[in-house]
């Protein structure tokens, strides 16, 4: 049985859930990369241990609480790790994002 909304969850208004039945929160994740336009700035995320859309829509919805936060598209690897790509006004700060990864179950850890 597949739980949770769809393998790749694109929505930043995702149900706030952290996790679902099957899958419950674990993983560790870092900080890929970060640019800056002077419109937008876009970062990638990685997340370990999301399995499913419900997953997903947790993280989403957390990161998506963020001030500046435009978009959010997540690249789902069950049980791997998935790349949550962020597009907000500004740069965020990496206590921020952390503390919002932290809320739907998940830790945020290095970065390269």
């Amino acid at each position: 049985m597949m739980c949770g909304p769809t393998a790749q969850e694109t929505s930043r208004n995702a149900s706030s859930q952290a996790g679902c039945s099957c899958c419950g929160p674990a993983g560790d994740s870092g900080l890929q990369i970060q640019t800056s336009t002077p419109a937008s700035t876009v970062a990638e995320y990685l997340v370990d241990g999301m399995t499913c859309g419900g997953c997903t829509s947790s993280v989403s919805s957390e990161i998506g609480k963020l001030d500046g936060v435009n978009d959010i598209q997540v690249s789902l690897v069950p049980r791997g790790t998935s790349t949550v790509t962020v597009r907000s006004t500004g740069p965020l700060s990496r206590e921020a994002v952390r503390a919002a990864v932290a809320d739907a179950g998940y830790e945020l850890a290095g970065s390269r």
